[in-house]
């Protein structure tokens, strides 16, 4: 097997614009089905949720509700969009960032609408996904490249009438999303939290190879969730520090309450960062203790035996000592061999015993 299938990929931006492409030119897949959207209009007194039809369809929904939210999943071949774009009067500008992907989270300000881009947490293999609300008076618009979104339980207090969401604004609308967007990172920051306490038993007890790759996938991870969630810090404080009219002072309380679980959540992401490399730091220690726990142990042993060999090879010189008294006459005497077996023990236990005294065998 090809060793690069292992490899950890970084994360690519998905569509983007062509370099040289006028402002303004978008482009879409010819082959992409077309995109799923849903109207949900509602207001104090009623709830009614459809399949969008066309803009004249819209725009009765918009004179008769307080509130119409136009949920777009997918871009398709651009026509829907398009034909939102010139029902909403929204800006080609606007339209062009959301359909390239990769965007980072920001806060545009428009003659019409008020442009936001966030990135919510996604299904594996992939880990944030780009979405963009537009802001108009007495309308909400999100577009998503696919389904699959953490606004349920919004759509759930809208249609029970529960809490103070049908009693509210547009902008109230955009608050409770942006707070799932943000709230979305919580469940994943705890499961890698979770995942850091286990490589922190496994790295105490028995560091090994599948340790340091695990750690270096989770602070990977962390790194794209901080890329994530630093520039909602951002775009938040943007949104809350601008004046802006289609959002009622009311709502900007609950927005600060949004921005404070986004600073929240970039520092948890910030702690766990530098847990995970404090724990590869761990790991790579632990792996070299054991490495020297290794050469110690190896080291006494061939200290212990080189003496020994010393004095194994000088008793198996052919010396003859019939030729002279000094060539080795012990080779002929009768307790010679065990002279010399005697003599490897002593050396060898005054070697332990110097080692013992000296701490070296702790």
């Amino acid at each position: 097997m090809n060793k690069s299938s292992h490899r950890h990929r970084l994360p690519r931006l998905g569509r983007v614009r062509v370099p040289g492409t006028g402002p303004g030119v978008l482009s879409f897949d010819p082959e992409a089905p077309a995109p799923t959207i849903r109207l949900i209009a509602y207001g104090p007194n009623g709830i009614v949720e459809c399949d969008f039809e066309d803009v004249g369809q819209l725009a009765s929904m918009r004179e008769d509700w307080a509130v119409v939210w136009i949920d777009v999943i997918g871009f398709g071949q651009g026509h829907e969009l398009e034909a939102l774009r010139s029902e909403l009067g929204l800006h080609v500008l606007a339209i062009e960032d959301t359909v390239n992907l990769g965007q980072r989270a920001k806060v545009e300000r428009y003659e019409n609408e008020l442009f936001i881009i966030g990135r919510m947490t996604a299904k594996p293999p992939r880990l944030t996904e780009q979405v963009s609300l537009f802001l108009g008076n007495g309308w909400l618009m999100t577009v998503q490249e696919r389904a699959g979104d953490p606004f349920e339980p919004v759509r759930k207090r809208i249609r029970q009438q529960s809490g103070r969401a049908r009693a509210r604004g547009a902008d109230y609308l955009l608050y409770a999303l942006l707070d799932m967007v943000v709230d979305s990172y919580f469940p994943v920051l705890d499961t890698v939290g979770d995942e850091l306490d286990d490589l922190e038993e496994v790295v105490l007890a028995a560091p090994n190879h599948d340790a340091a790759v695990e750690i270096h996938s989770v602070r990977r991870k962390l790194v794209g969730l901080r890329k994530a969630l630093g520039p909602h810090r951002e775009a938040l404080n943007t949104l809350l520090r601008d004046e802006n009219d289609l959002v009622a002072e009311e709502t900007q309380l609950y927005l600060r309450d949004v921005y404070d679980h986004a600073l929240r959540s970039a520092e948890l992401a910030d702690a766990y960062r530098d847990l995970a490399t404090d724990l590869m730091s761990m790991h790579m220690s632990a792996i070299s203790n054991r490495m020297n726990e290794v050469m110690k142990v190896l080291t006494i042993i061939a200290s212990i035996f080189i003496p020994l060999g010393f004095i194994a090879g000088l008793y198996g010189m052919n010396f003859d000592p019939s030729v002279s008294d000094w060539n080795m006459p012990e080779l002929g005497w009768r307790y010679g061999y065990a002279f010399a077996l005697g003599l490897m023990v002593v050396v060898a236990g005054g070697f332990i015993f110097f080692m013992q005294r000296k701490g070296w065998l702790k």
